[in-house]
């Protein structure tokens, strides 16, 4: 893709396409007895096929021991009906639906946790939604994540598209003081560019944990293509401001999304999880370095991710990429983060 070309997300391959380019020989799972929560994927249906509890389950049967998984807003199953303020909550109510389905596991809970969205331009009113959300997640519900994402270009980042300033603004910042008093956490879905803006809330509400998903997205699509060196650059200033704050933790994954422009998908095969750690490797090394193990916690954002590799492959490559860590690094970097940060209770062992 040459530099300034635009970027399209609608061209993706389907769920059913991907199963077809990733019928290889599976790689022999690594550490297979590494205890793993996987905090942050979707449940949807869509154009891109549908990827419910049985799908996930599919793609979790490789061999990882995945203890857990965190839901994260998909942009599913809202109300139809009744104020808009209220409308997201349908999301919540249909994962639970969901979970009421699925037979139960004796080591694994799916959507242990459950991250919705809300609309914190609601202001003060967004504490009824909040509540809403809790009541519907029986006891599941751990935080939100308010569109954020914003780019000046012609790059398609779906369909919300908020405006540029939503963080600074008055009433986004009346509904995100709602957060904290009922302790739920605000997951920060971000460009690059949007960190600085990012690193001010977080300093303006030091009591709110938030959860910078997929290391902020340094783009390597659209105007950004071809320009990694500089983009990296900038990223890693921001993000070694953005680490200063402690109440904000970082979830390492993301990369298989085409923004970074690492161009997997277009491999008449799926790349090895040795290639994709040598790609993936400066990005999450960093973040490490500047957050520490115990603000950092791996993520697959499946079926997003799916795009470049295989659930499998995914967490192989994360597992090669901290192999030099310590047995104590790993556990926070592969549970220990998720477990506190979503208030799962699990038993550490």
């Amino acid at each position: 893709m040459s530099a300034g070309a635009s970027f399209q997300t609608n061209n993706i391959r389907t769920l059913g396409e991907l199963a077809a380019w990733q019928a290889v020989p599976t790689e022999a799972v690594l550490e297979p007895d590494r205890p793993i929560i996987d905090p942050h994927h979707h449940l949807r249906e869509g154009p891109a096929g549908r990827y419910h509890l049985p799908e996930l389950a599919e793609d979790l049967a490789g061999g990882h021991d995945v203890r857990a998984t965190v839901f994260v807003d998909s942009q599913s199953g809202y109300r139809t009906e009744g104020r808009d303020l209220l409308r997201p909550v349908g999301e919540t109510e249909l994962v639970g639906r969901w979970l009421a389905e699925a037979p139960a596991g004796d080591r694994f809970v799916p959507c242990a946790g459950i991250v919705g969205t809300l609309d914190l331009l609601h202001g003060a009113e967004a504490r009824e939604g909040l509540l809403a959300h809790m009541e519907a997640g029986n006891g599941r519900f751990r935080g939100v994540r308010d569109p954020l994402v914003w780019d000046a270009s012609d790059i398609n980042y779906g369909p919300r598209r908020p405006a540029a300033d939503r963080m600074s603004d008055p009433r986004f910042r009346a509904g995100f003081a709602q957060l904290a008093p009922l302790g739920l956490t605000f997951d920060a879905w971000v460009f690059h560019h949007q960190i600085p803006l990012l690193t001010d809330l977080a300093r303006s509400f030091p009591d709110t944990v938030v959860v910078l998903d997929h290391i902020g997205a340094p783009l390597g699509v659209g105007p950004y293509a071809n320009r990694r060196a500089e983009v990296f650059a900038a990223w890693r200033l921001a993000l070694l401001e953005l680490s200063r704050c402690p109440n904000v933790v970082v979830k390492l994954g993301g990369l298989g999304m085409l923004f970074f422009g690492f161009d997997f998908h277009l491999r008449p095969a799926p790349p090895s999880s040795a290639e994709l750690a040598v790609a993936w490797r400066p990005y999450i090394e960093l973040c490490i370095d500047a957050f520490g193990p115990a603000r950092c916690m791996f993520e697959s954002n499946f079926p997003v991710d799916k795009q470049s590799c295989s659930y499998t492959t995914l967490w192989n490559a994360f597992k090669r990429i901290v192999a030099g860590c310590s047995p104590a690094e790993k556990q926070a970097l592969f549970f220990g983060t998720a477990n506190r940060v979503y208030r799962l209770g699990l038993a550490e062992d």
